[in-house]
């Protein structure tokens, strides 16, 4: 087996402000072909600026040094001509957040299209065969009708199959993939893994898999680095560091697991939201006229209810119609059916009544980069909704700011930075400190733990164990980690294609599912935790 990439003493700095910082330290690896190495470890561990070292890809701000072989090619100071043939074409990158990455301007056949044309000179006809049978690998559902689509038409686990699409185009020698599947939901998730590794042996293609996720390391990965505060802190063949791991970092990582059981709701809880018979369709409009000429059928008669203290779980494929339902219930969205809170009917409600009732459901989104603006100091975006509903017990903004980032777990002396300077897990505790500011009764979480690593999933999880705890609160929480699931929820809620298939009590749910489908859903989830 010859070495593909060849890494040497790469050490990564960044300057900004006169201020310099160290990202990678020294670290060495060996990729050979045909061979899949997972680099893993916590968030701002160095895992991507590693990756992104290999084809020069960190920009002007950073300072390289070392050494990155590809196919006895040096990388580190290439000509921008060698650069070019490289990228993109030997190898290829699959990004973790695939709507900063999709133009928002350009349709599907379009974006995947400029990538044929400019690495195999494919056009027309044959460059669409091409981008159909692409789509239709990643498990995109009746590909021809998605050709026109924009990204922000996609749910985000179709954004993230439309990104992996892209990457395999080409055929490369090398796959970087970077958290390749956050965005996926679990049998997605599997068929993907599934087809990498087809195209891996088809192909003799290499990957290096970026992950939090251990499950799939110990199922996917030949061998393994793990890394922290940017070094190698232990690397072997998978087996081995799983089985005998040396370093105690290494031991923490295999051991963080969402566990437990959320606490019991009580007999008399209030019962904050109920649906009845939910429906959603979105008309389909073509021609001069917009004719209506069908519906897409997001959400089909949909009948359940949340009291204070109980978590209601939502599971589903993409697309299945989850995060649909749950913006109906904030009525962001409109619907046909029922929709009520605390046992008012909301859905002939005035803007101003409405203003009232959406201090009181706030959401919390999957993407904490994405959902903060980059231009606001911590400090502005949790105090924001403060602004419009003002101050739920009558404090000052500053005072209500720093309490809640105490909750959170924040240092309020951080409050004066920006997004980019936190963390992924410390994003999504300001965007959980966001939501709680303003003391809500129910709060939707939107996949808020599928970002972050292993052990920062834990926290958060227990974060919100906590906050519903102190505040009664009801959760809508959806999610494509079914362990997290079974952690937080009470209630469980099976989605297909805008149909519930299934709803019960989480416990009997999980032990005893009714449907195929769930079962199907399990089966995936758990057999790559096994």
């Amino acid at each position: 087996m010859s070495t593909l990439l060849q890494v040497r003493d790469l050490a990564v700095t960044f300057r900004q402000d006169g201020v310099e910082s160290r990202a990678v330290k020294g670290v060495s690896f060996d990729l050979q072909k045909g061979e899949t190495l997972a680099l893993v470890g916590e968030s701002g561990s160095g895992k991507s600026v590693t990756a992104l070292s290999t084809v020069s890809l960190l920009g002007d701000a950073a300072r390289v040094e070392g050494s990155v072989l590809y196919k006895d090619r040096e990388m580190i100071g290439a000509p921008g001509k060698l650069l070019r043939e490289v990228r993109g074409n030997d190898i290829s990158f699959i990004f973790q957040e695939p709507m900063t990455s999709l133009n928002p301007l350009h349709t599907l056949e379009k974006q995947l299209g400029e990538s044929l044309a400019l690495h195999q000179g494919l056009t027309g006809d044959k460059a669409r065969a091409r981008i159909l049978d692409l789509l239709d690998k990643v498990g995109i559902r009746d590909p021809e009708s998605r050709l026109s689509a924009y990204p922000h038409q996609l749910s985000g686990g179709q954004r993230q199959r439309v990104m992996i699409a892209m990457a395999l185009a080409n055929g490369p020698d090398l796959l970087i993939a970077d958290e390749p599947t956050t965005a996926l939901d679990v049998t997605i998730q599997a068929q993907i893994l599934e087809l990498l590794a087809e195209l891996k042996q088809a192909e003799h293609m290499s990957m290096l898999f970026i992950t939090h996720d251990l499950n799939i390391v110990r199922r996917f990965a030949d061998r393994v680095c793990v890394m922290k505060n940017g070094e190698i802190v232990e690397q072997g063949r998978t087996e081995e560091i799983f089985g005998n791991p040396q370093h105690d970092y290494t031991r923490m990582l295999i051991s963080a697991e969402s566990t437990g059981t959320p606490d019991p709701v009580a007999p008399q809880s209030e019962e904050v939201a109920r649906a009845d018979h939910l429906k959603i369709w979105f008309p389909i409009q073509k021609g001069f006229m917009k004719k209506t000429v069908g519906h897409v059928k997001a959400v089909n008669d949909a009948s359940f209810s949340v009291r204070a203290g109980e978590t209601v779980g939502v599971v589903g494929e993409s697309g299945s119609g989850k995060t649909t339902l749950a913006l109906a219930m904030m009525r962001l969205i409109q619907s046909e059916g029922g929709i009520t809170y605390r046992g008012e009917d909301v859905r002939g409600w005035s803007t101003r009544r409405l203003r009232k009732l959406r201090s009181e459901i706030q959401i919390v989104f999957q993407d904490p980069f994405g959902s903060l603006s980059p231009r606001m100091t911590c400090e502005q975006i949790i105090a924001e909704g403060l602004g419009v509903h003002g101050s739920p017990d009558g404090k000052p903004a500053r005072q209500a700011v720093e309490e809640v980032m105490r909750e959170v777990g924040m240092d309020p002396a951080t409050m004066h930075r920006y997004p980019h300077e936190f963390s992924g897990g410390q994003r999504q505790r300001i965007a959980i400190a966001r939501a709680m500011v303003l003391r809500p009764r129910l709060v939707v979480l939107d996949e808020p733990t599928s970002a972050l690593d292993m052990t920062v999933q834990v926290q958060i999880v227990n974060l919100l164990r906590e906050l519903q705890r102190k505040y009664d609160l009801a959760y809508l929480f959806i999610s494509h980690d079914l362990k997290v699931v079974r952690a937080m929820s009470h209630k469980i809620i099976v989605m297909k294609q805008g149909d519930v298939v299934e709803m019960g009590e989480a416990e009997q749910v999980f032990a005893r599912p009714e449907t195929d489908y769930t079962r199907k859903l399990f089966a995936a989830a758990f057999d790559l935790a096994g």
